[in-house]
């Protein structure tokens, strides 16, 4: 299983942070992946537990991620569910005060079917999470 933690520090504090990246359609630049919520979440809220968001990166077929535990302005948990070649994917987001900005970390575990496939996978991720992230404090 391969492992990704990218930590970054923001300007803003954890209620703005942590509002930007629920919503599912701004993680498209973050992502570099056509991004569609498939449905809100089962717990009355619109990006809580439950929601679902299919993702299609590049010529790839689409998978879904669900999103499995929700502490507002501190935590977001989610997995693939559905259509991914990756086995045992999951995300984790964390939002914390650091002064009046936010110290936040994305914690991303997957494994391939095939070997390598997650190795190379993660070191895609890695490079447009960390590209993709620079622009939150702009836009949330």
């Amino acid at each position: 299983m391969q492992k990704l933690i990218i930590t970054k520090n923001f300007d803003l504090p954890p209620d703005r942070v942590f509002a930007y990246l629920a919503e599912h359609e701004n993680l498209e630049a973050i992502l570099g992946a056509k991004i569609k919520r498939l449905s809100d979440g089962t717990d009355g809220t619109r990006n809580g537990v439950g929601t679902v968001r299919s993702l299609k990166v590049g010529p790839m077929p689409p998978f879904e991620e669900t999103v499995t535990k929700v502490v507002p302005d501190e935590l977001i948990e989610y997995k693939i569910t559905k259509g991914s070649p990756m086995k045992d994917h999951y995300g984790i987001q964390t939002f914390a005060p650091n002064g009046t900005g936010t110290h936040f970390t994305w914690e991303i575990g997957l494994q391939s079917r095939i070997p390598g496939v997650d190795f190379i996978v993660t070191k895609a991720l890695n490079r447009s999470i960390s590209k993709g992230l620079e622009d939150v404090d702009k836009n949330a």
